[in-house]
């Protein structure tokens, strides 16, 4: 099913982050953004732990071309719905290229007017990026190390139902059946950030809970075994 307020990518100036404040047990689940959208300020709260002391948060830090994300690449500031579909815009942490844990490349074929005749393997490259896992604090770290005060950012997920704001930045996928969660599994609804690195380039900050399954079906239920 669908989250419950919809889905959709916000993009605006980063004007600050910060952790949440510890809670009693010593730590905090969220990095909040403060994002400037013509003057509005919008709060972005990116999941780096779980309250569930059994269940962790992941995460990947991948780059991505603006034609790997699409529309969103080239959106105007504010905040913009999303269909849950491949060619929105959307992210999906299991299909989406840039979430791939294998990806192959063939930059070489753009160039093969130099390359000439070359051995295939020199054609084909491929990126490896698995799951991190870590600490609230590792996550945090590595999301708060792409980010850039004063610089775009682009956050996907689902508004707050009051207020200005993106919550449900991580994987909104994968939770087994039966769970509190497992009502909002859905394909190609899943949250992230990314923030551009060079022209026409970006790196994405994407966040999963480890309780969530690495391949589901097309409702986004976990597949067996």
């Amino acid at each position: 099913m669908p989250l419950d307020h919809g889905y959709g990518v916000l993009v605006g100036t980063l004007v600050a982050h910060e952790r949440d404040r510890p809670d009693n047990q010593g730590r905090w689940y969220h990095v909040m953004l403060t994002v400037d959208v013509a003057g509005a300020r919008y709060r972005a709260a990116v999941d780096v732990d779980s309250h569930q002391s059994a269940t962790g948060v992941q995460w990947k830090v991948v780059p991505a071309s603006a034609a790997d994300l699409g529309a969103p690449a080239t959106l105007p500031p504010g905040w913009h719905p999303l269909a849950s579909t491949p060619g929105s815009g959307a992210l999906d942490h299991i299909r989406h290229p840039i979430a791939r844990t294998w990806r192959f490349l063939r930059a070489g074929l753009a160039h093969r007017h130099i390359l000439g005749w070359t051995p295939w393997w020199r054609w084909i490259s491929v990126v490896y990026r698995p799951w991190r896992t870590g600490s609230n604090l590792d996550a945090s770290l590595a999301l708060e190390q792409i980010l850039t005060v004063g610089g775009p950012v682009l956050v996907w997920g689902e508004p707050f139902d009051t207020g200005l704001g993106v919550h449900n930045v991580h994987q909104n996928q994968g939770d087994p059946v039966g769970s509190l969660w497992a009502v909002s599994n859905g394909i190609w609804q899943d949250g992230g950030v990314a923030v551009p690195h060079g022209t026409g380039a970006f790196v994405a900050f994407l966040p999963r809970f480890s309780s969530q399954a690495t391949a589901t079906d097309e409702q986004g239920h976990p597949l067996p075994g």
